[in-house]
């Protein structure tokens, strides 16, 4: 199987290997059905960092039996008597997405959705959007997956509520087209309780399908999205909201500006912090250690040509004389001179057990 390291959409923001974490706030339906509720959460997600707002599209028709929109939906969280006029109520008109689109790429944020039924995606597709996503609830859909796969555009797949099996046919329908594919590791309940999150899934999912893998998360606070960094995702989304008191169901797992804004800065970071690879020693470091560090000292005022045993020493700060690595090398050794208490060792003082001389730069 080819390994893909990372993918590069149309405007040149590339997605995964080399190139900073993809932040998604996902707007959802969080906007309530509101137009200008969405352009200011496009606003705020702006502020905060982000790359990319995400929506989502739905044609009740579409995804609902007569049955299932005709189902009472009464509680608190509802905006319709029944579940499709509560679909209907918290839908945005295609050219209102066209509009929020346009607004988006203002702010040089990536536009992008989630359609939940074929007709959605061609609505979507009329945007000329230049990235998909694929919800976890359609990933085994295979029949609309290979609608997406055919648009040839590339493509981000939530893995919540899958077994392998069901992320191995929607993958291979997927790159049985293209390659252009970023996985989303995740967990559909929301909110997710932090022992059910399993973050390093995310790192097996990269070694099962050599694809770039990121982190959709539904956790109430920031510590699995940030610490998803440390297990490679490329991408972590997050529900995004306004107030996570306003009605609807997605708003309590939802982050508001102030906690994305939050987010997002950590997100960087991490990433400045996972730079340096190998262990090093930085200049500043060293300028610590001479203070910080001790030397070698004399405990006591000794003579030329005393043999020192480890009575005659002791540490100090700060770092001017033999360090105390060299412990061994200097008990043993003879005073070429005499030598004062608490006056840090050097090596130009002493002749070691062998009659040499120790090169002074080893301290």
């Amino acid at each position: 199987m080819k390994e893909i390291t990372s993918i590069t959409l149309r405007s040149g923001v590339g997605i995964g290997e080399g190139h900073p974490c993809f932040v998604v706030a996902e707007i959802g339906n969080n906007h309530q059905g509101e137009l200008e509720l969405a352009k200011e959460m496009i606003d705020k997600a702006a502020q905060a960092g982000a790359h990319a707002v995400k929506f989502q599209k739905r044609c009740t028709e579409a995804l609902l039996t007569r049955e299932g929109r005709a189902a009472p939906y009464t509680g608190c969280n509802s905006f319709g008597s029944t579940y499709g006029e509560h679909r209907d109520a918290l839908e945005l008109a295609i050219e209102q997405m066209r509009e929020l689109k346009e607004y988006s790429e203002a702010l040089n944020l990536v536009f992008f959705a989630s359609a939940w039924d074929e007709p959605s995606l061609k609505q979507i597709l009329d945007l000329d959007v230049e990235l998909l996503k694929i919800s976890s609830a359609e990933l085994v859909n295979l029949p609309l997956v290979a609608k997406y796969a055919q648009a040839r555009i590339p493509i981000i797949l939530s893995t919540g509520m899958s077994s392998l099996e069901d992320i191995d046919a929607a993958v291979e329908t997927i790159r049985s087209v293209h390659d252009d594919l970023v996985l989303l590791h995740c967990n559909s309940t929301y909110p997710c309780p932090e022992e059910q999150i399993g973050l390093p899934v995310i790192e097996s999912l990269r070694e099962r399908y050599s694809l770039p893998v990121g982190y959709s998360g539904h956790e109430r606070g920031l510590g699995p999205s940030v610490a998803s960094l440390a297990f490679g995702a490329c991408v972590v989304e997050r529900h995004f909201t306004m107030d996570k008191t306003m009605k609807g169901t997605d708003h309590q797992a939802s982050l508001e500006p102030r906690q994305l804004a939050d987010m997002t800065r950590m997100i960087r970071e991490v990433e400045k912090a996972t730079i340096v690879k190998g262990k090093k020693v930085f200049p500043e470091e060293q300028a610590a250690a001479k203070k910080l560090r001790k030397c070698i000292v004399f405990s006591r005022d000794l003579p030329a040509g005393h043999v020192l045993t480890e009575a005659d020493l002791t540490t100090r700060c700060p770092r001017v004389g033999v360090t105390p690595v060299h412990w061994n090398e200097v008990v043993g050794s003879t005073l070429k001179r005499a030598v004062s208490h608490e006056e840090p060792v050097q090596w130009d003082v002493l002749v070691q057990q062998s009659g040499e001389c120790v090169d002074a730069a080893t301290s």
